[in-house]
C-alpha cells in the first residue's frame, strides 16, 4: 500500500447514524454510529456502512455497497453497486475475532465484488493496496494481499491467504488455490485453474495454469529495458524449454552476463516455490 505524506483519514469526522448527516449521504443509506467518513465521500442510496468503518477523501460508493465490521478505505476510490466488502472470512474455523480490511488508494471496485475480512491464522489483516482495478464479481478471500496496479478481470476468485504481486493481471473467470502467490508482472489468461505460484514476468495459462511464454507486452507498457526483456527470455527459455533447474539456470546467465536484478527475483521466486508444497512457498507457513 502506498505510504502517505499525510494521514489521509484527517479530516475525517465520526458521523452517527441517523443524525447529523452530511449532505453528500444518501437519506436512505443506513451509517452506524462510530463510522467515520471525509467531508467529501459521496455515499449512494441504500449503503449500510458499519460503525467500525474509516472512509478517506475523494471516495464513492455507488448504491447498496455494505462495509463491515473493521474496515479501513483510502482516498478517492470507486466503490460499484452491490460491493459487500469486510464481510466475515468464509472459514469454518473462524471464530469471531475483530480482524480487519484495509484499501488503499484511487481503486475501482465494480459490481458485485466481495472482500471478506481476515480470518484468525495469519496477522487479521486482509489488504488491497492502491490504483487496482477489480472488475465485476470478483471475490478476495480472507487473508490475501493485493499489492499495487492490480487487475483483476470479471469473476476472478481469490481462495484465502494468496498474494498477488504488484502489476500482475488475472484475466476473466480465474480460480486461485488458497496459499498461492501470484509474483508481479504477471499475465493469468481467462478461465485457468491457479494451483500453484504464478512466476513473475510470466504469461500462464490452463487447467493447471503454467507458464507458455514472457509477459512481454506488459514489460515493454512498463518500460523495461530491452536488454532486461532479453535476459528474462533466455531464463525462460533455460527454465522452461530446456528444463534447466534453478541453480544451474543461474550459472549459465551469469556466464552470459544475463543475471540482471529482474532475473534474480525470478529465480528466487522459483527457488522459494520449490521449496514449498504443492508448488506454493506459502504452504510452508500453513504447515508451520
Amino acid at each position: 500500500m502506498r505510504m502517505h505524506d499525510h494521514d489521509p483519514w484527517a479530516d475525517a469526522e465520526p458521523v452517527a447514524g441517523a443524525v447529523g448527516r452530511p449532505a453528500d449521504i444518501h437519506p436512505t443509506a443506513v451509517v452506524e454510529e462510530g463510522a467515520t467518513i471525509a467531508a467529501d465521500v459521496r455515499v449512494g442510496p441504500y449503503c449500510v456502512i458499519s460503525g467500525q468503518a474509516v472512509i478517506g477523501r475523494g471516495t464513492v460508493l455507488a448504491n447498496h455497497v455494505t462495509v463491515s465490521g473493521s474496515v479501513r478505505i483510502g482516498e478517492r476510490n470507486r466503490i460499484f453497486a452491490n460491493c459487500v466488502i469486510g464481510g466475515e472470512p468464509q472459514d469454518v474455523s473462524y471464530r469471531g475475532t475483530d480482524t480487519r480490511v484495509e484499501i488503499g488508494d484511487d481503486n475501482v471496485i465494480r459490481e458485485g465484488v466481495t472482500i471478506n475480512r481476515a480470518s484468525e491464522k495469519e496477522d487479521g489483516l486482509t489488504t488491497i493496496g492502491s490504483s487496482n482495478f477489480l472488475m465485476a464479481a470478483c471475490h478476495v478471500a480472507h487473508d490475501c494481499r493485493i499489492g499495487d496496479h492490480v487487475i483483476l478481470a470479471n469473476g476472478t476468485l481469490l481462495g484465502g491467504h494468496v498474494r498477488v504481486h504488484s502489476r500482475a493481471s488475472l484475466s476473466g473467470i480465474v480460480a486461485v488455490h488458497h496459499w498461492a502467490t501470484i509474483g508481479g508482472w504477471s499475465f493469468t489468461a481467462g478461465l485457468s485453474r491457479v494451483l500453484h505460484d504464478v512466476p513473475p514476468f510470466m504469461l500462464c495459462e490452463g487447467l493447471p495454469a503454467r507458464p507458455r511464454c514472457i509477459n512481454v507486452v506488459a514489460l515493454k507498457r512498463g518500460g523495461f529495458a530491452q536488454s532486461a526483456i532479453e535476459a528474462i527470455s533466455e531464463a525462460y527459455r533455460l527454465l522452461y524449454r530446456a528444463k534447466v533447474s534453478v541453480e544451474p539456470a543461474r550459472e549459465i546467465l551469469r556466464s552470459q552476463g544475463m543475471l540482471q536484478p529482474h532475473v534474480v527475483e525470478l529465480l528466487d521466486f522459483l527457488d522459494q516455490q520449490q521449496q514449498g508444497r504443492h508448488g506454493r512457498a506459502r504452504e510452508r507457513r500453513r504447515a508451520a
